[in-house]
């Protein structure tokens, strides 16, 4: 292993000594020199170490403190490629936003306390379960023990949102305030009673309105945290081109790329389904009886037709946006030549003047900022790199149509969190009512043990397992492909510190 190590060093001839070259965290330089120092004096060495920083245009690899809570998450990032250097960790929001999709498409109090049992058993016992031997499944999931606790307790919480404990309507804020009128054999809300108060109203389970109202709800919601986790997304990426790295040991603020990326880009998304989004919002608060799919063919189809279906009056807080509709398209369409065109004509006239001698590179200052509207911003800011403007175009042409039709089919794609969770609650549903109900019908003790059994069973195999890896997965599908596609570049590599431990273990 030492020659191993050593093999890595280079000789000076000249001066007779063997140099090793290397990456250290800035904040542990003075504890690297001073165990250069306690080896030397250990190792009775006639001759110190010598410890010197060495400047570099080299990317150096990317390095983030961790811990075993957050390391889970970090590898679900780490799975889909490592930020580079300096670049925005998406690991700060998945902390929070993976879980809590995950619970959208898994909320049940009952299956989640279930997971929630799982999750202490092995943070509870980590240290024990540390030194034995496990296979591949339960190593996989011993390393997610905090991942899965914050995926049950999201779950827990979204179940007290939609009222449902394996499929059962709980009641734990209290009875339905919807009272039933045998005159008009429907049920009635008395006058000066208030909404239920937390999550769905447990009078709709098992109606014949079920489906169609936890359909149009959930449906709804799917698109509103769509919007919000895109949004967040391009909002990111705006910290990516204020800090965005020229060398180890300086950044530039990217003007270009915030005055023709960003702000095209969360303008497109926020005038065309952040609009469809507040609209969802503004029904849902005000009670309106706007047809929303009207109101969004008429945007794109007739701008200015202040029409919002059959239903909707003229006293409607949704009736009359077509002139705000038709200036939202307007400045949607207006973005799309944004994003195109003058990014690479600007990049060409700058190449054109440092070819030329009438430009120079600005030399970053103490604190190793430079400012990219002055030394080039974006791609091709260096005048040692080559400029192809044809080059140039197509890929900004390829990123604008990939933005703007993705804006379409990413929005739609979160529509899964609906169709998941209609389908874990529809399944719990089918396999309580079918397998434990209809055994307790019979009244016979075997045909319920066989019953419950078989619940049991379908509950632990079906909902717990494969729900939950499908949730799983389909969370995972979100983070990396919807969201993390708007500011994540993740083509960097990952810091491994050199230790004779690690490479012990890896012999």
């Amino acid at each position: 292993m030492i020659y191993h190590s050593l093999n890595k060093f280079n000789i000076d001839v000249t001066s007779k000594c063997l140099v090793a070259q290397g990456w250290i965290p800035t904040k542990n330089r003075e504890e690297v020199l001073q165990a250069l120092k306690e080896a030397c004096v250990d190792s009775n060495a006639p001759v110190n170490t010598v410890f010197h920083q060495v400047y570099t245009s080299e990317s150096p690899p990317t390095y983030f403190e961790s811990s075993k809570v957050i390391t889970a998450f970090q590898s679900v990032v780490d799975a889909y490629g490592v930020a580079r250097y300096r670049e925005m960790n998406p690991t700060v929001f998945t902390i929070v936003t993976f879980p809590f999709l995950f619970a959208i498409m898994f909320g049940d109090i009952g299956h989640g306390l279930l997971m929630l049992m799982f999750a202490l058993y092995m943070v509870l016992s980590e240290k024990k379960m540390e030194k034995k031997a496990k296979n591949d499944m339960v190593e996989m999931a011993f390393g997610g023990r905090y991942l899965i606790l914050l995926m049950s307790i999201f779950s827990i919480y979204t179940g007290f949102l939609y009222n449902e404990v394996f499929s059962i309507p709980a009641t734990v804020f209290g009875p339905t305030k919807w009272v039933w009128n045998n005159a008009t054999e429907a049920y009635d809300m008395p006058h000066g009673a208030s909404p239920y108060p937390f999550g769905v109203d447990p009078i709709w389970h098992g109606t014949k309105t079920e489906l169609t109202y936890l359909n149009s709800m959930k449906m709804k919601m799917s698109i509103v945290l769509g919007v919000i986790q895109m949004l967040l997304g391009i909002t990111v990426s705006l910290w990516n081109y204020l800090e965005k790295p020229t060398g180890p040991q300086s950044v530039e603020r990217d003007m270009l790329s915030i005055t023709c990326e960003f702000i095209p880009r969360f303008l497109f998304l926020t005038c065309t389904f952040g609009y469809l989004a507040i609209l969802i919002l503004v029904k849902w608060f005000s009670g309106s009886k706007a047809d929303l799919y009207l109101l969004m063919i008429n945007m794109f189809l007739s701008p200015g037709e202040s029409d919002c279906g059959k239903n909707c009056e003229k006293s409607d807080a949704l009736y009359g946006l077509g002139g705000l509709a038709g200036f939202l398209v307007f400045v949607a369409f207006c973005c799309v030549p944004w994003m195109l065109f003058p990014k690479p004509f600007i990049l060409k006239k700058r190449h054109a003047r440092k070819q030329g001698g009438q430009e120079y590179e600005i030399l970053g200052g103490d604190d190793g900022t430079t400012d990219g509207l002055e030394n080039g911003g974006a791609e091709g800011g260096s005048a040692e790199e080559e400029f192809d403007f044809g080059e140039e175009m197509v890929h900004n042409m390829i990123h604008t149509i990939e933005f703007v039709l993705g804006a379409v089919s990413n929005t739609a794609s979160y529509l899964r969190l609906w169709a998941l969770s209609l389908a874990h609650s529809q399944l719990s549903a089918v396999f309580y009512e079918k397998c434990f109900v209809a055994a307790l019908e019979t009244g016979s003790a075997v045909a319920i043990v066989i019953g419950f059994y078989i619940w049991a069973l379908a509950t632990f195999g079906v909902l717990m397992i494969m729900e939950s890896l499908s949730a799983f997965l389909h969370a995972l599908r979100l983070h990396w492909v919807e969201y993390q596609n708007k500011f994540y570049e993740g083509d960097g590599y990952q810091f491994e510190p050199f230790s004779f431990v690690l490479g012990i273990k890896m012999e």
